[in-house]
């Protein structure tokens, strides 16, 4: 197994800091990539960090996730968390352990977002502390 932790941010994610900070913050992917590969280096790890706006990239990296033995995968599938059967089934194809992520409480918002299908899948998920939310994960999937 590799020291390796994959970190996956699906659609919108790139607009970190600019889109909507009262729900998302004001932390850019940059500040959060940055503040992961710092811990990561003090817990003997690396960060493989990547984001897209399109599933199958998502679904891509996960099964790369596995054929590399990375330790873990992060997700923040964004939009995608609520509808892709696709990144579902993908986490569910690997046994390589995903962590989901979100910066908001997704059940303190619109109805829509309280049903995760990447949650289902998931070992576990850590929600709604903004970029904190990726360090707590990184924190986690240290302990695989």
């Amino acid at each position: 197994m590799s020291s390796t932790i994959y970190v996956l941010n699906g659609p919108n994610l790139n607009l970190l800091g600019l889109r909507e900070p009262e729900i998302y913050g004001t932390d850019t992917l940059d500040d959060i990539a940055g503040m992961l590969e710092d811990r990561a280096a003090e817990l003997g790890l690396t960060i493989d960090m990547r984001q897209s706006n399109h599933e199958g990239h998502l679904v891509d990296w996960l099964h790369e996730a596995q054929a590399t033995g990375a330790k873990a995968v992060l997700l923040n599938a964004g939009g995608f968390t609520h509808t892709s059967v696709a990144v579902h089934d993908a986490i569910k194809s690997v046994t390589t352990p995903v962590i989901e992520v979100h910066l908001s409480n997704p059940h303190r918002r619109e109805a829509f977002r309280h049903v995760s299908l990447v949650g289902q899948a998931a070992r576990g998920t850590i929600a709604g502390f903004g970029a904190l939310s990726y360090t707590l994960a990184l924190e986690a999937a240290a302990r695989f």
